[in-house]
């Protein structure tokens, strides 16, 4: 101790942090790398991986006799594995476990353990040896097909990894708890992966859905039933997913009362303790109805039988026994492994992908160790059909040499040949000279180097080694052919419904008396300018038809009612009817409050919050709101605007805020709404734009109605020049480059430019729209042109009719227009823009009309 700090001596001082830091972390890597994680090739943790090579030593295949696990256990701890017999007895009975195992890689004699939750017996009991599918993961190791490291004390060498012809990671899966990090691989059918394989081999960018229509899921040992995709889709794709796993169950029928009887169990559920849990929440009163729980199950299979008392409903039970034990269960699936000696989560893809490149590393070099064996042997064969050529010169050479060196050196000078082949004559016997022999050499040869032709082919060609791969995973296809035992169905509480439902165009229709339908666009088919149109509801004696719109089947509508409260409902949620349905009061839709009126429907996409919500009164207000606002909404709905009295909602339109918009913002913080027209010119951004049922129109920019909070009232977007006048339409302009769609209630229309409308102030008494007269009578409303699209217009007895945009002309800002639709005697009461008919709907739809 004296001498322990001394100057002189060989010490170094350094920090204990850095000391222990760096001492966890290798025992972390230790235990990550040596221990707890699998191989992403194999499939397998160390520990698995020397039992099976001890095993192999042992020579315990699947068709000799067992062995004591006792002696295997030794074996393995004794060469490969420095840790306790109890660990790696463990992960022996695990091995052979066929409630754990999908395919267990050990064939056990004796007690192995029980679902029940019961230990095996002590090894020196138990027997074991391979099963055939751990053969299949030895098979062709010894032809250098994988390396080989050094064992704990440097005195044997063991294989790093197993040739492994069957996926096994995902095959019979791993769990296991390392250092900051786990695993939970589930297992799977191995008649799933081989065909999964086999289409990634033929389609190398084959995607994730692609894979899954064969390769469906988890495939657990003890059965049971899956409940919902979408945690299998996410574990496949980012390598972490929940997967809820239930009992399979079934009812019988016995003496007036309900027998539940389970007869598989969710994966890693120890069956006497679910029963005490059962017990025990009956004995708590936590669950009703059940007399009496016995288990029955033998070697046959599990059979739990609940009895329920007479007055019991056997489904509620059920659902009760679900939510409270383990008879429903969630795997976490967690797809983590080791590759190049580092942890990674895979993805579905990833691991096959692996496996794959694994089975072609292991071919090319068992094909160049069975090319250099064949080289070899080929190489001996012919230094004796040499021998045999010259049979007389070779024994007297022999004959008259001093020894065998002298003879061996004899025959390589005399004849050309090389040491081992020298060898190999002077080794040859006086029996092989015989005519038969000699052409069994011959013979031999010759299949020796079509062998050797064969091996080099492989080697220098991409295409055959895969077919190698192939012709090896349909053996291994056909000799485990095994189908799946575990179910998997839809859960639709998990399921996002819209992915089953096409995104289809739909025109909306909802009637004064609160009657709403969907019908797609396409059953209206295109007419010509001035058509006369198609019946689209069939509406009771005092009902008629208010408002319609087009939408898609997974956009969002918002209900705007005359309280001033906003709903929300999803398109493909309103029942779709034929054209002249009445469709479903929109009260069994949403939660409407008593007289509630629904006064504007919005579809829109998302609620981003670069959108804003700008809602247009009767009485010419004008609101504007975030979007954003109103994307969380209760089933009581929320407040949308504080409505006047004697004012009603006219429209609401989704707008988006311009960079324009966004860059004045600051600027303008001083600026009043009721600017100058002066200064209008320099504002630019989108315009809004707001018609009333005299024909009157103000446009003014975007810019200049805030975005305000919910409940507020909103601002003036025009005086009225008349009295009895009313705002009934607004739009976005995005440029003065566009054109407006005016349509009266006679069915005249124009398309104008919006330059022609002057840009004035908010609040305005605006400019004319269209010139009304007698032929016209009022204003309806207004759309922006776009000549891909399609005008549909709605008549008071609920006709519609499609008409193309650009057939109807072009006129001045002071016009009355031309005939969009013919009414007669009837009236347009709404129009909306709708998606344009392909000529393919168009010739189907006359063939249909010629068919009626």
């Amino acid at each position: 101790m004296e001498n322990l700090f001394n100057k002189d001596s060989d010490t170094q001082i350094i920090d204990i942090e850095d000391s222990i830091k760096s001492s966890y972390l290798d025992y972390s890597m230790s235990v990550i790398i040596g221990r707890a994680l699998p191989d992403a090739r194999d499939g397998l943790k160390p520990v698995h991986r020397r039992i099976l090579y001890a095993m192999n030593d042992l020579g315990v295949g699947s068709r000799s006799a067992y062995k004591k696990s006792a002696r295997i256990v030794g074996d393995v701890i004794g060469k490969y594995h420095p840790h306790g017999d109890t660990a790696v007895y463990d992960a022996l009975v695990r091995m052979a476990q066929s409630f754990s195992m999908r395919y267990p890689s050990v064939d056990g004699q004796g007690n192995f353990g029980s679902i029940d939750g019961d230990g095996a017996a002590a090894m020196r009991y138990t027997e074991a040896r391979m099963t055939i599918l751990a053969e299949e993961l030895l098979r062709d190791i010894d032809k250098d097909t994988v390396d080989f490291v050094p064992n704990y004390d440097d005195s044997m060498q063991e294989p790093d990894v197993l040739p492994s012809r069957v996926p096994n990671l995902l095959l019979n899966g791993s769990s296991g708890i390392a250092v900051g990090m786990a695993t939970n691989i589930p297992p799977h059918s191995l008649n799933e992966l081989v065909d999964g394989l086999l289409h990634l081999l033929d389609n190398k960018e084959a995607s994730l859905e692609e894979l899954m229509q064969f390769i469906k899921g988890p495939d657990f040992p003890t059965a049971g039933i899956i409940y919902g995709k979408k945690g299998i889709i996410d574990a496949y794709r980012t390598g972490r997913g929940r997967v809820k796993i239930r009992a399979k169950t079934h009812i019988e029928k016995r003496a007036n009362k309900d027998i539940i009887v389970i007869d598989e169990l969710p994966y890693q559920t120890n069956k006497a303790r679910l029963i005490e849990q059962i017990a025990e929440l009956v004995k708590e009163k936590q669950i009703e109805g059940i007399a009496e729980v016995r288990d029955e199950s033998d070697r046959e299979g599990i059979r739990v039988v609940i009895e329920l008392k007479r007055d019991a409903m056997s489904e509620i039970v059920l659902n009760n026994l679900f939510k409270s034990t383990t008879m429903e269960s969630t795997f976490g699936v967690i797809m983590l492994a080791i590759h190049n000696k580092e942890p990674k989560i895979f993805s579905l893809i990833e691991l096959l992908n692996l496996f794959l490149t694994h089975r072609k590393t292991v071919i090319i070099r068992r094909t160049i160790y069975e090319l250099q064996k064949a080289r070899a042997r080929a190489h001996i064969l012919e230094g004796l059909k040499i021998a045999l050529d010259n049979i007389d010169e070779v024994i007297a050479l022999i004959k008259n040499s001093a020894d065998n060196n002298a003879a061996r050196e004899g025959l390589v000078a005399k004849f050309g040949l090389s040491e081992l082949q020298a060898n190999a004559i002077l080794d040859m016997k006086l029996g092989r000279l015989t005519g038969l022999e000699r052409e069994k050499i011959e013979n031999e040869l010759a299949d020796l180097l079509k062998e050797i032709a064969r091996l080099d082919e492989i080697l220098k060609s991409e295409a055959l080694l895969e077919d190698l791969i192939r012709e090896e995973l349909k053996e291994i296809r056909a000799k485990f052919d095994v189908p799946r035992i575990t179910q998997i169905e839809d859960d639709y509480d998990d399921i996002d419904v819209e992915d089953l439902i096409p995104n289809e165009n739909m025109v909306v229709t909802i009637t004064h008396r609160g009657y709403i339908k969907r019908v797609p666009s396409k059953q209206y088919e295109k007419q010509k300018r001035g058509g006369k149109g198609k019946l689209a509801v069939t509406t009771y004696d005092d009902d008629f038809i208010e408002s319609f719109f087009t939408a898609n089947t997974h956009d969002t509508l918002m209900f705007v009612t005359d309280k001033g409260q906003l709903y929300w409902l999803k398109v493909y949620k309103i029942p779709e009817g034929s054209r002249t349905a009445k469709g479903k009061a929109v009260v069994n839709l949403i939660n409407l409050q008593a007289e509630e009126k629904i006064m504007a429907i919005i579809p829109t996409t998302d609620f981003d919050e670069s959108k804003s919500l700008c809602f247009f009164t009767k009485n010419g207000i004008v609101k504007r709101t975030n979007l954003s606002e109103y994307q969380n909404i209760r089933s009581v709905g929320v407040r949308a605007i504080n409505l006047d009295e004697n004012d009603e909602l006219v429209t609401a339109i989704i707008v988006e805020r311009d960079l324009i918009e966004l860059s004045q913002a600051s600027q303008d913080e001083n600026l009043s709404e009721e600017a100058s027209e002066e200064n209008l010119e320099n504002v630019g951004g989108k315009m809004l734009f707001a018609v009333t049922k005299k024909g009157m129109c103000i446009k003014f920019p975007l810019a200049k109605v805030r975005e305000i909070g919910r409940v507020s009232r909103g601002v003036t977007a025009i005086k009225f020049k008349e009295k009895n006048d009313e705002l009934v339409g607004a739009v976005v302009i995005e440029n003065d480059e566009q054109e407006v769609l005016s349509v009266s209630a006679k069915g005249i229309g124009k398309r104008t430019n919006a330059g022609e409308y002057r840009l004035q102030s908010r609040g305005g008494k605006g400019v004319i729209c269209m010139k009304l007269t007698d032929k016209t009578k009022e204003l309806i409303s207004v759309v922006i042109v776009d000549e891909s699209m399609d005008l549909m217009a709605l008549t008071s007895s609920g006709k519609m009719i499609r008409v193309d945009m650009h057939s109807i002309r072009k006129a001045g800002r002071n016009t009355s227009g031309v005939i969009v639709v013919n009414v007669e005697n009837d009236e347009v009461v709404s129009i909306a823009k709708c998606p344009k008919q392909s000529e393919e709907e168009d010739i189907e739809e006359d063939v249909n009309l010629s068919l009626e």
